[in-house]
């Protein structure tokens, strides 16, 4: 507690700081009246996630399917979780909204809150800084859970204190929540409810939203449903269900869908809690993107798609935030297993569908080969030889405007015997005149772009031999005019060539663009501001070459989030001891997911020397930005700054 009251903003970190801001989607969140809510409760928390510029990790924990969740809670039991930044940017990147946890227990929790309740300027003072700590952060409210008894003045001031944090939050950070846990009751007894009713309506009256403990009955939710206190905020109950079924619950583990099914059947929202259940439980962790697919597809019938709403451009290379090596440009980078969930791309859809005579179409992250970071998104199955219509696989649910002529394309691999081609499916208002297309489902068939096309240009990069390049990933893309439409669903079409007959298949699809032409072809705006702050010079232990000089140091910059997927960060030698020896190539630092980087143990030529740091931008939409653009800042230094 003394540490959250001294906590100031100026002593903040600013590597903690999400870089990502809440994306819009739809529906909004207070347009959804059945909601879900992850409580993300593992292992203690602050695991491989508080790496904030990633880590080496052979099989991490990650949570992918955000098209599926509107909030996202990390919980721990300390007393103030603040969530690591990686969880901020991956799940504000899909519009979901990020909560912290505010909890007290045992003995302990009753004395800081018979400390902080007491009186008005006390709990005004914790709220304070709970508030300025989100806002600070980049993340958007808290869940606030008081698991110890209050006394009789504690309990009377936690109602004042919820609203109090409730009203500050709304007024500094848009969209934000303020979530009460099902715990103490008016009296001050700790008495899980397990359902909101008279006993706790007190607290959910003056915040956004209750969350029931998980021992519920089916008569739990008949009796919430006609409770009075309920009405008209029934969204904002959200039914707890413990993923690891712990005491006497409805579901969990592989039946957590039973749960759901009951919970949507009165109309209320669901709060999963620790569905890393699922990573947990397992032997072999090899297994867990398998595992997890098949835990949300046990759940999918009960939740809701929701659609990215951010304007263009739209880009994915289906990249989960962790791989076995990380990929550029079809090419590794990076040979190691690797964890940071900043990088993760807006995520597809991974379902799985039966099809007519025997057929089957699965989509699933696989990390064996990639365009892009970590993984590629693998469509394999089965068309079925009665099968003569293309098998359509929806990959990406959107709700994008488009006014203007666009560029959609597609990299991909494919296994023999199938054409491959992208179906864009959407509402739409007007065309062109003497445009005759249908007017709710466009589908095009991206063809590969001729040399003479104007925008090949941008495209050079791909070194394309035909449509492919030379480790055989394929590029089509198509110029089209749309105008007055929403884009609302991004498939591919898998067709197969020849004659009738049973045809197994496999598409590694590799990235997905939809870009909008003017803005591909303006001129990329240079990186500006490279300065480098809290350098620290040391030697290596040992003999030489381990006591090389090593360099600690900040880079920040300025560039528009809006345009880039990530930095590179790379060194070159400029001028060393000798003079005869002329300047060395760049040489990849690392990637950067935010406009700043910490530079850790750099080998370095012995003094005197002049080395160059550079940042190159990489943008969303794969076209290279010139050399001439990217930042640079210069560091000389003497045997006296490098002992």
């Amino acid at each position: 507690m003394e540490e959250l009251l001294s906590w100031r903003r100026s002593e903040a970190n600013p590597f903690n700081v999400a870089s990502v801001p809440l994306a819009p989607r739809e529906p909004s969140l207070g347009s959804c009246q059945r909601r879900t809510l992850v409580s993300h409760d593992m292992m203690g928390g602050y695991l491989d996630d508080r790496f904030i510029q990633g880590t080496n990790a052979e099989t991490p924990y990650a949570f992918y399917h955000w098209c599926y969740i509107d909030i996202f809670n990390y919980f721990t039991h300390q007393l103030v979780s603040i969530p690591p930044v990686q969880w901020t940017n991956a799940a504000h990147k899909h519009g979901v909204i990020v909560l912290g946890t505010f909890i007290t227990e045992w003995t302990d929790g009753a004395t800081k809150c018979e400390a902080f309740l007491k009186d008005e300027e006390s709990y005004r003072s914790v709220a304070d800084k709970l508030v300025q700590i989100s806002q600070c952060y980049g993340f958007d409210g808290w869940l606030i859970n008081i698991e110890n008894p209050l006394s009789e003045a504690a309990v009377s001031n936690a109602p004042p204190f919820l609203q109090y944090l409730t009203e500050q939050m709304h007024e500094r950070v848009p969209s934000s929540l303020v979530l009460w846990y099902d715990s103490v009751i008016q009296s001050g007894e700790l008495k899980w409810q397990n359902e909101l009713n008279q006993s706790n309506r007190m607290f959910f009256d003056s915040c956004d939203g209750f969350f029931t403990n998980y021992n519920w009955t089916e008569q739990s939710l008949e009796s919430m449903k006609d409770y009075s206190g309920v009405q008209g905020r029934q969204a904002d109950v959200y039914v707890g269900v413990d993923v690891f079924a712990r005491g006497e619950v409805v579901g969990g583990m592989l039946e957590t869908n039973k749960a759901l099914d009951l919970i949507r059947k009165h109309n209320f929202s669901a709060a999963i809690f620790a569905p890393g259940w699922v990573y947990e439980s397992l032997e072999d962790k090899t297994e867990f993107r398998q595992k997890q697919d098949g835990f949300w597809a046990l759940l999918s019938e009960y939740l809701y798609v929701h659609r990215p709403a951010t304007p263009l451009p739209f880009a994915s290379s289906f990249c989960q935030g962790f791989g076995e090596a990380l990929y550029w440009s079809g090419q590794k980078e990076k040979t190691s297993s690797w964890f940071n969930l900043s990088a993760q791309d807006p995520q597809p859809l991974y379902l799985q569908k039966d099809l007519e005579g025997g057929g089957w179409l699965r989509r699933s992250g696989c990390p064996l080969d990639a365009w892009s970071g970590g993984s590629s998104l693998l469509l394999d199955g089965l068309i079925p030889a009665n099968l003569s219509a293309a098998v359509c696989a929806r990959i990406f649910s959107l709700h994008v405007p488009l006014d203007s002529r666009i560029l959609v394309a597609l990299i991909y691999k494919a296994s023999p015997g199938i054409s491959v081609s992208l179906q864009l499916s959407t509402d739409v208002h007007h065309f062109p005149p003497n445009d005759q297309r249908d007017a709710k489902t466009i589908s095009l068939t991206p063809e590969a772009l001729d040399n003479g096309h104007h925008l090949m240009k941008h495209l050079t990069h791909l070194h394309l031999e035909g449509n492919r390049t030379a480790d055989g990933w394929t590029f089509r893309g198509s110029e089209v005019e749309l105008r007055g439409c929403i884009l609302r669903d991004v498939g591919v079409l898998i067709q197969r060539d020849g004659e009738p007959g049973d045809v197994p298949f496999s598409c590694r699809l590799g990235k997905i663009m939809v870009v909008d032409v003017a803005s591909l072809e303006a001129p990329p705006p240079p990186v500006r501001g490279v300065c480098v702050e809290d350098i620290v010079w040391f030697r290596g232990s040992g003999t030489p070459p381990q006591r090389s000089p090593l360099l600690n140091a900040t880079l920040h910059w300025e560039y528009s989030s809006e345009l880039v997927h990530h930095f590179k960060v790379h060194r070159r030698r400029l001028r060393g001891p000798d003079p005869r020896i002329p300047p060395g190539p760049l040489e990849l630092v690392g990637r950067a997911h935010a406009n700043l980087f910490r530079v850790t143990a750099l080998a370095v030529p012995e003094p005197p020397s002049l080395l160059e740091l550079v940042v190159e931008p990489v943008l969303l939409v794969d076209v290279p930005v010139p050399e001439e653009l990217w930042g640079r800042r210069q560091l000389s230094y003497t045997e006296a700054a490098a002992p």
